[in-house]
């Protein structure tokens, strides 16, 4: 049996960031997940069914939830969906905005900001030491909050050389064949055949790998691309060292099912290039043989260049809680931002702003979006690259809109159950959620303590997203109130309320996730929206790794440890409304923000014992950690930092 996993790799649209799971306590995976599917994650690809290009995939919005099980999320067809919708919601946004204040809408007109690197050049503004500066930007009174940048880039330009496809068997790094490239050639262009080979479906069935070799020195970027001219094959990309280690890694690139990569050489060395099918990887790239069968086969056309890039970095200035939106259209494939330090803080590849609610009126509809709340004030570094030729990026920045406000955020916490309309989340509609004394039992907590959990759980929140924010000292105008079903009456419909409902199941919902969010919202511009945290995944039978009960022993506090770590995912859905996206849950950095779908043993605050509600569980923070790889960000995200200025007075 295949396609049950434990954990998900880094995937990024062209970049791939791979690392191990980080250790801790975890159940174990699913023996059912097979070692070729085990390696395919490892390398940052999914394996998950694939919906038809463009349609929206089966099951919630990933970027939105908690899903229990990653194997079930079709990451690159999200994102080929989401991508598709940007445009449109992007207008509708703006559309909504047209009668808002000025401070909350776009400016009439962009300033507009010639790169002043000559043409056909490259070299004087390639990193954020050397950027060009825009003095004028700003969000102050008489600054310009609106820019076009226009420029191009111009990187080194490589005339591959056709050859021949390599002779069988090359499904391995032993065997893979010379492109000659670092040898006397800087590019190759052949056509060849997943499914050829001896272990193709015509032969030995356990699926077909091409490998290609090559040199390259440091500072150059390797580029491995495909293209897919007839038949189904539906085409990866990987990117080996000698060791077989993954440096890079790509499903789909650009709205098709074609793949490109990207990789900027560190230092001098060999490197093999894989072309493989879709959920069909090698499970050792030194055994053409360690497949698991069933992947697509068909011609491609493959491209392998390794060239001097062209980056263009400009410098605008930021103040404290500033919140910074870019979105790039053009020849480049990459955008990015830089802090003051500076340190990466939002590289993205993709157009993800269908996922900001309609309030926001960060920019979008373009083929790269990013955006960052500012925490420090100074220089901050927007970046292009990848391709050749024109660019035209739009930068805008905003103030939060509570800054100055009478009224005060506040967040309810309703354990009650409640009537809520789950077609905002792609559920079935208004339905009835059963409210937190329902589980009690399951997680073996009497009834005559729901009133300690509920206690328990809302000074978790608590301390999580206003205790922390006050004690960074970021910005001493923050303030959040925090309101409970037990303690206070019902604000929900009041302006600058925003609930998370806890309680009820999936099949009460119609949405297959743990927890999920209504949207992501940098600078919190929509005050008031939902979200929901439901226990029947969290109250499973022991054993499942995302049920609080696979950590409770005899020996656990239960009050204690479940409060805790439901108070966490509480936080966590809460984190996404407040401007969030997913961090990376295989790293060494447990992050409230962690994406759903494994290691649940680190966001519940399980410590090195393996049991929850004792000594030694951890205390787990909103802060620096870097963007989940599934979801096609790349960078270090504050997760802290974004939500501390917008939830403001």
């Amino acid at each position: 049996m295949r396609r049950s996993i434990a954990t998900v790799g880094a995937v990024v649209l062209g970049l791939a960031v791979v690392t191990p799971a980080a250790p801790g306590a975890a159940a174990p995976p699913d023996p059912g997940l097979s070692r070729a599917d085990r390696a395919s994650l490892t390398a940052g690809l999914p394996v998950a069914p694939k919906a038809a290009l463009g349609a929206r995939p089966a099951g919630p919005n990933p970027y939105l939830a908690m899903v229990p099980d990653a194997a079930r999320v079709d990451y690159s067809g999200w994102t080929h969906y989401l991508q598709r919708q940007a445009s449109g919601q992007a207008a509708a946004r703006l559309k909504a905005l047209a009668a808002k204040p000025a401070a909350v809408r776009p400016a009439a007109s962009a300033v507009v900001v010639d790169e002043d690197e000559p043409d056909n050049t490259r070299g004087s503004n390639d990193d954020p030491a050397s950027a060009q500066l825009i003095r004028n930007f700003g969000t102050a009174s008489g600054q310009d909050s609106r820019i076009r940048i226009l420029g191009s880039l111009d990187p080194e330009t490589v005339f591959p050389t056709s050859v021949a496809a390599n002779p069988e068997d090359d499904g391995s790094i032993p065997l893979a064949g010379d492109t000659g490239i670092g040898a006397g050639r800087d590019g190759i262009v052949t056509d060849a055949q997943i499914g050829d080979g001896p272990h193709g479906s015509a032969g030995a069935g356990t699926n077909d790998f091409d490998f290609y070799k090559l040199t390259a020195p440091a500072g150059k970027v390797i580029t491995v691309k495909t293209a897919t001219p007839t038949g189904s094959l539906d085409t990866v990309v990987v990117l080996y060292d000698p060791k077989g280690n993954v440096l890079a890694a790509n499903d789909d690139f650009g709205g098709s099912l074609d793949s490109q990569l990207t990789y900027k050489v560190p230092a001098e060395g060999t490197f093999y290039a894989m072309v493989a099918a879709y959920s069909g990887l090698p499970a050792d790239p030194f055994d053409p043989a360690s497949g698991d069968g069933g992947a697509s086969e068909g011609p491609y056309t493959l491209t392998i260049t390794s060239a001097a890039d062209d980056t263009d970095y400009f410098a605008v200035k930021l103040k404290p809680g500033d919140v910074l939106g870019a979105a790039a259209k053009g020849a480049n494939t990459y955008l990015t931002v830089y802090d003051t330090t500076p340190r990466e803080v939002h590289g993205s590849q993709q157009d993800a702003s269908f996922i900001y609610p309609m309030a926001s009126p960060l920019p979008g509809g373009a083929k790269q979006v990013t955006d960052y709340v500012a925490t420090k004030a100074g220089w901050h570094y927007i970046g292009v690259s990848g391709g050749s030729g024109a660019y035209d990026i739009t930068v805008e920045g905003y103030r939060p809109p509570l800054q100055g406000a009478k009224t005060t955020q506040t967040l309810y916490l309703d354990f009650d159950g409640a009537r809520i309309n789950t077609g905002v989340f792609g559920g079935t509609g208004n339905v009835d959620l059963s409210p937190l004394s329902a589980f009690l039992g399951k997680w073996g907590i009497p009834r005559a303590d729901e009133d300690r959990l509920i206690d328990a759980v809302v000074a978790s929140v608590t301390e999580n997203l206003k205790q922390d924010m006050v004690a960074s000292g970021l910005n001493n105008r923050f303030k959040l109130k925090v309101l409970n079903s037990k303690d206070d009456p019902d604000p929900w419909g009041k302006p600058n309320v925003s609930r998370i409902v806890v309680g009820g199941t999936i099949a009460e919902s119609g949405v297959p996730t743990i927890g999920i969010s209504q949207s992501i919202d940098p600078g919190n511009f929509e005050t008031q929206e939902t979200a929901m945290v439901l226990l029947d995944v969290l109250s499973n039978p022991a054993g499942d790794e995302a049920s609080l009960n696979t950590y409770l022993t005899p020996a656990s506090d239960r009050v204690a440890f479940v409060g805790h770590a439901l108070g966490n995912v509480v936080s966590h859905e809460g984190g996404h409304f407040f401007g969030n996206w997913h961090t990376d849950n295989s790293d060494a950095v447990p992050n409230l923000q962690d994406a759903g779908g494994a290691n649940f043993g680190n966001l519940f605050g399980v410590g090195p014992d393996g049991v929850g509600g004792t000594a030694d569980d951890t205390d787990v923070d909103f802060g620096d950690d870097r963007f989940s790889p599934a979801e096609g960000f790349v960078g270090t995200e504050d997760t802290l930092g974004r939500i501390v200025f917008g939830v403001t007075s």
